[in-house]
């Protein structure tokens, strides 16, 4: 095992976000599931959480060229969640396996992952 990370975030912190603000933190197809949603906010929040607990579990954070949307939450047609890394995430974390695990409840959104 390479990492776990863990991140629990407030779903109010994505309430009433600017475009501009949300551009900076996910890509176009996280924009458009998640705007796509009754309870966007509490969508953008498990994915915010997830973008963390990567940078965790690599336990770099956003150092050496790494951004927010160098990890991008994809989800199957069954609806596991998965993540997508690029740029310099997937230069650090290489060939290694990223598992991930979210939920949201009751104003809260966490995220759980571990590279193997």
């Amino acid at each position: 095992m390479l990492g776990l990370g863990v991140d629990v975030v407030e779903v109010s912190r994505f309430a009433r976000r600017d475009r501009r603000f949300l551009d900076r933190l996910f890509t176009p197809a996280e924009r458009r599931y998640c705007e796509g949603r009754a309870a966007r906010a509490a969508h953008y929040a498990a994915r915010f959480a997830a973008k963390e607990a990567v940078l965790k579990a690599l336990g770099t954070g956003l150092t050496d060229g790494m951004r927010w949307r160098d990890v991008e939450v994809v989800r199957a047609a069954s609806g596991a969640v998965s993540v997508r890394l690029s740029g310099a995430v997937r230069r650090r974390a290489g060939r290694r396996r990223v598992h991930l695990s979210l939920s949201h409840a009751g104003g809260i959104a966490v995220a759980a992952v571990v590279i193997v």
